[in-house]
């Protein structure tokens, strides 16, 4: 594998208890808001921290517009409050700011944490009204092209906190709106996964067999595996060109993931296999429930994003599994890879690259790779942990009710 150096993040294997178990200090209400609870890596993250309010004796409170995930808030005994916080009609972003201050004032929420920029607005606005404090978590990139949609995305930087969810991310708020953003306010708390969950351990040869079966993946096949929903920018086409380019039928590659509507683009996909000879190669699954299985199943894990991921959970969960990873030079990959020592590092939107390290990751002989997943598995262990995330997280929290 080729040679570079990466940043490292740190963490503690015990996370600090609250603040507000010591004398004098209280245990804070908690409203997070999200547009919906269907899926995602923000939606994960807000039902976690609910959950971890819960555990450390503070109120949680969420409100978004329902879905599946909601239903792991009524099993924790979390109140849940339904409202259409995914629109982003002008008109329906001030009623749900009204809806959002009667609740603050009902429950006496001390804290509106905002995880996205529609129901960040009615959060806004229902904070200034109410008095409650306002913070944010700044998850994606949020591009722009106007001076209006950098405003609209403004909102998301008038947090009184703001977690970054990487230093990637962290840069680009300065970046982008320095002129708004006060540095001191920004906090970098990198996403954590579960690692009871993503434990290479805890997957049964049972498990591994029941998706084998499923998937119809040959037991002697190196198996790649490239998961994320279906859009052009998490670069399922890169992969098959680079499939095409690497001429081998002796594989299989799992490209893992809802088209969540954009039947277009698959039927794109499903042309370019047949054009590229590739039907006995490429197999396109949709959502996967078992990812922990789905990674130890595979060979090697590759994120072909085109444009930056703000943290990559993907390539930490396989490296939490034991999975040589290879990604893209862009986004947040030097605090979540160790360049050539736990993954390969390629140019976004380079098949021939790409195709490349396929090449060296199939050929390398199993105990090597299985020595890169070995350290790719200790590198992430102790630092992206959803223990970790959630602490740091009430930690904010307390800082703005307790000071």
């Amino acid at each position: 594998m080729p040679s570079d150096t990466a940043t490292t993040a740190t963490e503690t294997t015990s996370p600090p208890s609250p603040g507000w178990h010591r004398p004098g200090r209280r245990a804070p209400v908690v409203l997070q808001v999200v547009p919906a609870l269907v899926t995602g890596g923000a939606e994960r993250g807000c039902i976690d921290v609910a959950l971890a309010l819960k555990a450390a004796g503070a109120m949680p409170l969420v409100a978004s517009a329902g879905g599946p995930m909601a239903h792991e808030l009524d099993r924790a005994g979390i109140t849940h409050i339904t409202l259409p916080l995914a629109s982003k009609n002008p008109l329906t972003i001030w009623r749900n700011a009204g809806a959002l201050a009667d609740i603050i004032r009902r429950h006496k929420v001390d804290v509106v944490h905002a995880r996205s920029r529609a129901p960040a607005w009615s959060a806004y606005l229902a904070a200034r009204r109410t008095g409650a404090r306002y913070m944010t978590t700044f998850h994606s990139t949020y591009n722009f092209g106007s001076g209006l949609k950098r405003r609209y995305n403004a909102v998301m930087v008038r947090g009184e906190r703001i977690i970054a969810i990487s230093d990637f991310i962290r840069d680009h708020i300065l970046a982008n709106y320095g002129d708004i953003a006060d540095p001191s306010r920004i906090r970098v708390i990198h996403r954590g996964i579960d690692t009871e969950v993503f434990a290479p351990d805890r997957v049964s040869p049972a498990r591994l067999a029941q998706l084998a079966t499923q998937w119809r993946v040959p037991d002697d096949r190196p198996v790649i595996l490239l998961p994320g929903r279906l859009t052009r920018w998490k670069g399922q086409i890169v992969m098959i060109d680079a499939l095409e380019k690497l001429g081998r039928k002796d594989i299989r590659c799992l490209l893992v993931g809802s088209d969540q509507g954009r039947t277009g683009y698959r039927a794109e996909l499903e042309s370019r296999i047949r054009r590229a000879g590739l039907e006995g190669v490429v197999h396109m699954t949709d959502h996967c429930n078992d990812m922990a299985a789905a990674y130890r199943l595979s060979t090697v894990v590759v994120s072909a994003s085109r444009e930056p991921e703000a943290f990559g959970r993907v390539i930490v969960e396989a490296q939490a599994m034991g999975r040589p990873v290879i990604v893209t030079s862009i986004g947040a990959y030097r605090e979540t890879v160790i360049p050539g020592e736990t993954a390969w590092v390629v140019p976004p939107d380079d098949p021939l690259s790409l195709a490349q390290a396929l090449a060296q990751a199939l050929e390398m002989p199993v105990e090597q790779r299985d020595a890169i997943g070995d350290h790719a598995h200790a590198f992430v262990a102790g630092r992206y942990t959803k223990t970790r995330m959630c602490a740091d997280t009430l930690a904010v929290y307390d800082e703005l009710v307790n000071g």
